[in-house]
């Protein structure tokens, strides 16, 4: 047992500012996840994630932290009840701390809270793997269960002093087990249950916001300093060193994952910089307090390369893993597991022990195999048997027919309001600038002889309806558009969104190497109403911004205003 130090004000105020960084990382993880779903399931994605923090904080308050971090009941496995709530926490000494401090200088209470952040995140990494396919209130009753049930024990095995894992030998820094393969052993499961997508693996799912993503990426990045920094419960010079590990993990992931995919894909994306930058941050989480800073790198660099080449697991597994979280958290955690049986250096942390790489021999090596395996065989059939059972009373799985709209479905509402003609480029100065013809929204709309009502006597006009659709693309600005029409002689001119489909499929390249065939093409629909002799002008500005004259009509039109 640790019996708990004087609090350290210096100390308990690192852990917790830690405390806050791993919180921010569930919101990161929702945007990072929600950039990267289809337009119509981002606000269902980020409510999947942001429930955790509502659902389970509850749970570790009142039963999973006991579980976690109360004194041991004997068998190594969990621990007992007598933190129900936190109602008998008690003063110092407070034995059910964490295993990998040498001395605890901080409330109860702090570590409470830091750990409560932990289990927040843990089960929302499964929200990237079912995109799209979850009930809601059936993932709420989901993590609400696996909090408890799975979660609570794997941690108490590895980070209680008492635990099972921890007395055998096994270590595990910031979760490489306890978060990364536990949720990745849940992901197998969940899938099995819930299936996969429509069309799955032939129809493909854009991204909605790649921007997003980067967002979420960065946010994650930030907040792992957290949750790998302060998990020795002190701020001193293990905390730096895996603050450091942690930077130069992620760095490393990010460049060799690059390098891979312009090897393979021929192209070096920011969607896979940033992917091999979770790879490197989930590697080295297990690894961060017990490698010196050469190690880090390495274990960085072998997590770009090995969990890029896992991209494939998914196929091969038959596993609609919508957003690569087996190949990036699970194979992640889990290689970093057992890393640290290779690069571990009590030099860095004397609470640690040496690997192979440093003259410690196999032992700790296969305290890390042995750890890997219980954990994703325990979270793996309880997760499979939670949600199997949430499945056969309430449903976790979406109805098919909503899944392509959940946002609609389970929000009613949807997250953007902007289509492509919307979104076009305008112009615009700062007010006092708009004078002349810049100031467009002051001047009436030009004139022709379409806009002159015809008097009683006068022949009806001949003017055309000319309907055209152009690529947004090519369309630098809308006045631009507006301006070259009405020179070419237009009346009337509406713009609106429009969907054409194509003879030969587009190529369109997703994150992380994936290709897409667009059979249907966002496009510009203009319509222009102009005298018969100007048609062929009008044709020839329209083909400039890519209208094609055989998909492009022209019709005889009376305007409203000749109608006598």
């Amino acid at each position: 047992m640790l019996a708990q130090e004087a609090v350290n004000s210096g100390d308990t105020a690192w852990v917790l500012v830690c405390t806050g960084l791993v919180l921010f990382m569930t919101p990161g993880l929702a945007v990072f996840y929600g950039g990267m779903v289809r337009t119509r399931n981002v606000l269902a994605m980020l409510q999947q994630n942001m429930i955790a923090l509502g659902v389970v904080s509850l749970t570790w308050v009142l039963v999973g932290y006991t579980i976690a971090f109360g004194d041991d009941a004997g068998s190594g496995l969990l621990g007992n009840f007598e933190l129900f709530g936190l109602t008998d926490l008690g003063v110092p000494p407070a034995p059910h701390l964490h295993v990998v401090a040498g001395q605890v200088t901080i409330p109860t209470l702090a570590f409470v809270a830091y750990q409560m952040m932990f289990a927040v995140i843990t089960p929302a990494l499964v929200t990237g793997a079912t995109a799209g396919r979850l009930k809601f209130i059936g993932w709420v009753v989901f993590i609400a269960i696996w909090s408890i049930v799975v979660y609570a024990p794997i941690a108490h095995w590895l980070w209680h002093p008492d635990g099972l894992l921890a007395r055998f030998g096994t270590q595990d820094w910031a979760g490489g087990m306890v978060v990364h393969a536990s949720a990745g052993a849940a992901v197998l499961a969940t899938l099995m249950v819930v299936g996969r997508r429509r069309g799955w693996p032939h129809t493909a799912a854009p991204p909605n916001s790649i921007p997003l993503t980067i967002l979420g990426a960065g946010i994650l990045w930030f907040g792992w300093f957290g949750f790998n920094g302060g998990d020795g419960l002190q701020a001193n010079g293990v905390a730096a060193q895996a603050l450091i590990n942690t930077h130069l993990a992620a760095a490393a992931g990010m460049l060799v994952w690059l390098v891979a995919e312009r090897a393979k894909d021929g192209h070096s994306t920011v969607v896979g910089g940033v992917s091999g930058a979770v790879a490197g941050l989930a590697t080295i989480t297990p690894a961060a307090g017990y490698v010196n800073t050469l190690s880090a790198i390495a274990i960085g660099a072998i997590a770009g390369l090995v969990c890029h080449t896992a991209l494939r697991l998914k196929y091969l597994l038959r596993l609609d893993d919508a957003l690569d979280v087996l190949a990036v958290h699970f194979v992640g955690g889990m290689l970093g597991s057992l890393l640290v049986g290779f690069f571990g250096n009590s030099g860095t942390n004397p609470l640690g022990k040496d690997g192979i790489f440093f003259g410690g021999g196999g032992s700790l090596l296969w305290h890390q195999i042995v750890g890997v395996i219980c954990v994703v065989i325990f979270s793996f059939v309880l997760s499979w048997l939670i949600a199997a059972g949430v499945q056969a009373v309430i449903g976790l799985r979406a109805p098919t027919d909503t899944q392509d709209n959940l946002d609609h479905a389970q929000q009613g509402t949807d997250a953007y309001h902007l289509g492509g003609v919307a979104g076009l480029n305008g112009t615009g100065a700062p007010e006092r600038r708009r004078t002349g013809r810049n100031r467009s929204t002051a001047q009436p709309a030009r004139s022709g002889p379409a806009a002159q009502p015809v008097q009683p006597g006068q022949p009806a006009r001949q003017v055309r309806l000319v309907t055209a659709t152009v690529d947004p693309a090519r369309l630098p600005t809308t006045r631009e558009l507006r301006e070259a029409l009405l020179d070419a002689g237009a009346t009337s001119i509406v713009v609106s969104d429009a969907t054409v489909s194509t003879a030969q499929p587009a190529a369109r390249a997703l994150p992380r190497g994936y290709w897409l065939d667009q059979d249907l093409l966002d496009r510009a629909r203009v319509e222009v109403v102009v005298e018969r002799d100007a048609v062929p002008a009008v044709l020839n500005v329209l083909g400039g911004y890519g209208a094609d004259r055989s998909d492009s009509f022209v019709q005889d039109v009376q305007p409203a205003t000749d109608v006598r």
